[in-house]
């Protein structure tokens, strides 16, 4: 039986993904090729899962199968949410990939791809239009724009000044790249998910149980 990977990518079009196969030995050739050069007149491409299985030729063709649909005739370009991919191939008996399983386990990397498919389920149902949040303790006034599937939160909005032990490593990340120390957002940030958004916002985990009060109220 052969064995080889199958990988998962995003592009810079939000929503469209590459699903592909490779030798395991060719694995970081072909991601960087990849990377650097793109696919199909599509850049930006970036690896967000792979996978090493056994029979890895008839999976794919699987795959295919399952997203026929979504296809981009003649290419192994699909128009789908990439979590349900990543929640896909991470469902597979094999060795992971990327990420490395040291840094992100299987069943986590299914979990949280199983979660923000959910999510970004949810949001097709919240109306377009803007949302607003206002609090006075901490001072906050976030101004949320819901179009074509995404949350965005705009520049010049204020959102929770201080940093906690109970942010995510994404919130953080990106809060220090868009934050200035007052609390204004310094660029329009884009989000797939309420809990994502929430979780900038207040800067608190991502899994916080009471983030679900601000999705209700972004609803």
């Amino acid at each position: 039986m052969a064995t080889g990977v199958l990988y998962v990518m995003s592009t810079v079009v939000p929503g469209l993904v590459k699903i592909g196969k490779t030798t395991t030995d060719r694995f970081d050739d072909r991601m960087r090729i990849l990377e650097r050069n793109g696919y199909n007149n599509v850049t930006g491409l970036h690896r967000e899962f792979a996978i090493e299985v056994e029979r890895y030729d008839e999976k794919e063709r699987m795959l295919d199968d399952i997203f026929s649909k979504a296809r981009v005739p003649g290419s192994e370009l699909f128009a789908l949410d990439i979590n349900l991919a990543i929640e896909l191939l991470s469902s597979f008996e094999g060795r992971q990939i990327y990420p490395k399983s040291s840094t992100e386990s299987k069943s986590k990397v299914f979990g949280d791809a199983a979660k923000n498919h959910q999510e970004n389920t949810d949001i097709q149902c919240i109306p377009e239009g803007t949302y607003y949040l206002d609090r006075k303790r901490p001072p906050l006034h976030v101004e949320m724009v819901v179009e074509d599937g995404a949350l965005t939160i705009r520049a010049g909005q204020r959102v929770a000044e201080h940093d906690s032990d109970r942010a995510d490593d994404r919130a953080r990340e990106l809060r220090r790249a868009t934050v200035a120390a007052d609390g204004t957002v310094r660029a329009n940030v884009h989000f797939s998910a309420p809990s994502q958004a929430a979780a900038f916002i207040f800067h608190l985990s991502s899994s916080a149980p009471n983030l679900m009060a601000l999705q209700k109220v972004v609803a």
